[in-house]
């Protein structure tokens, strides 16, 4: 039995643990034309409307950000919501500087203004080239921040050589390995805040299918989308089983028409074969 002195211990660091997970921004807002702080400012996070407020001198930090693309809105009293949109790595701070661009937007109507927030760095890119019409859902929803997205870059980068590999780290997202199948053949992923032996609905391609979706290779993956509950799973999916979790998969040329798992385990078809 641990003594209160070892719980007292262990507890800080898995504080410090369940923190890093997370991303964070932290900004500060000014005046393009007037380089005077701007308070006041609402800093959204557009997908969850969580957000802060600038203080006296135009600062603000947004803490609990999951990685991924995230879009945030700035608004103020008397001026047009815009937004911008930041790409954050797992347990990374960023700080950035944001200006509120005043102009007049009609020459009859020199009260009429619009303001719009920038990022003072014009050589640091946000996002990836589009990978085409048929991965448009996939890229419209990571841009949101909802949920948890893997990419083909990330793959090949990290030279991740099975599904399990891929969700492996990922918040809230468990993969089990181990009993009589040992090794790769012997992983499953289930969420972490599902019951026992409850596994996510796979879609692949916008289909569902458990079938076939452990088993897709990782090299014929493009991109993969992990939803860790029912709350989290976007309205695309509401039709689906998503009790359990959701783990969407595009695949680069679309699903086989004839490949199956060897051997699928009895009764549940959630046990892939890791082929790279």
């Amino acid at each position: 039995m641990l003594g209160l002195g070892t719980l007292l211990l262990f507890l800080p660091v898995a504080a410090c643990e369940a923190q890093a997970a997370f991303a964070r921004l932290r900004g500060v807002v000014t005046d393009v034309s007037t380089r005077a702080p701007v308070s006041g400012v609402r800093v959204v996070i557009a997908a969850t409307g969580r957000y802060a407020t600038t203080d006296s001198i135009g600062r603000f930090e947004l803490k609990d950000l999951p990685s991924g693309v995230i879009r945030f809105f700035f608004t103020a009293e008397g001026f047009p919501r815009t937004s911008v949109v930041l790409a954050f790595a797992k347990g990374e701070t960023m700080s950035q500087s944001f200006e509120l661009d005043s102009t007049t937007t009609s020459a009859d109507d020199s009260t009429s203004s619009r303001r719009r927030a920038q990022r003072l760095d014009p050589t640091n890119i946000i996002g990836e080239p589009s990978r085409g019409v048929r991965y448009e859902d996939f890229e419209r929803r990571m841009k949101t921040g909802r949920g948890q997205y893997v990419t083909r870059q990330e793959i090949e980068a990290r030279n991740y050589n099975s599904l399990g590999d891929a969700a492996r780290g990922l918040r809230g997202v468990l993969v089990e390995c181990g009993g009589s199948q040992g090794g790769t053949q012997g992983c499953r992923v289930r969420m972490a805040r599902a019951g026992v032996a409850c596994y996510p609905q796979y879609i692949v391609d916008g289909r569902p299918d458990n079938f076939f979706g452990p088993y897709v290779p990782v090299r014929d993956i493009e991109g993969l989308e992990f939803y860790t509950g029912a709350s989290d799973v976007p309205g695309e999916f509401a039709g689906v089983d998503a009790a359990c979790g959701v783990v969407v998969i595009w695949t680069r040329n679309g699903p086989p028409q004839t490949r199956r798992p060897v051997n699928p385990p009895p009764g549940s078809g959630l046990m892939w074969a890791g082929a790279a």
